[in-house]
């Protein structure tokens, strides 16, 4: 298999009861692979030097307080509606209001699949934890204000977003985010470690 290829899932499941039957575990299917997994993939514990760098390098994700006054304009990901078609009118309604944002709330009504499109798309004043986290991080990490440049994706489909207002927030200290910080590091070690196991096995 080509390393840098993206294994199929049903493909890397296989490969790992496989490899648990190898070890004599036995069980429930996703047992088994938990199993599998604590005892073959060392633990991915970040240093004090790492979660201190990664603090310093995205000091920004580290607010507390900070809200955002948003819209937007929802093309909800539906089973009868291919992605690309989807995605491809939610760019032509994205050009429509990148060209004139005034126009946003009657866009918002007359395209959105969401609720507050009653509302002209206004979501209010959102913060960290109000959104899914493709969604805040497009709308929170920046300073633009006006239509985003881009549409934002996220597991519920396409969205046009409007910014109207930015309220800062306070920079939460390195010694009162450090425990986020780990845990995300040892998440994405994780990850990382699980995905060079599977390498080895295929």
């Amino acid at each position: 298999m080509n390393q840098h290829a993206k294994p199929d899932f049903a493909f890397v499941r296989e490969l790992l009861l496989a490899r648990a039957a190898q070890a004599g575990i036995q069980g429930a299917e996703d047992e088994v692979i938990e199993r599998l997994l604590e005892l073959e993939v060392p633990d991915a514990e970040p240093t004090e030097e790492e979660c201190r760098r990664y603090y310093e390098h995205n000091a920004r994700r580290f607010t507390a307080g900070e809200l955002v006054e948003a819209s937007h304009i929802l093309f909800a990901m539906t089973p009868r509606v291919p992605p690309e078609r989807l995605r491809a009118k939610a760019a032509e309604v994205h050009a429509m209001a990148s060209r004139d944002a005034g126009r946003f709330a009657e866009l918002a009504r007359q395209y959105s699949n969401c609720p507050s499109a009653a509302q002209g798309g206004s979501l209010g004043q959102v913060g960290r934890g109000d959104m899914v986290s493709e969604f805040e991080q497009a709308v929170l990490e920046g300073e633009r204000l006006g239509v985003l440049p881009d549409l934002v994706t996220t597991r519920f489909g396409f969205h046009v977003v409007l910014i109207a207002r930015r309220i800062p927030g306070r920079a939460v200290p390195y010694e009162e985010a450090r425990a986020e910080v780990a845990s995300l590091l040892r998440q994405r070690g994780m990850e990382r470690a699980i995905g060079e196991y599977v390498r080895g096995l295929s």
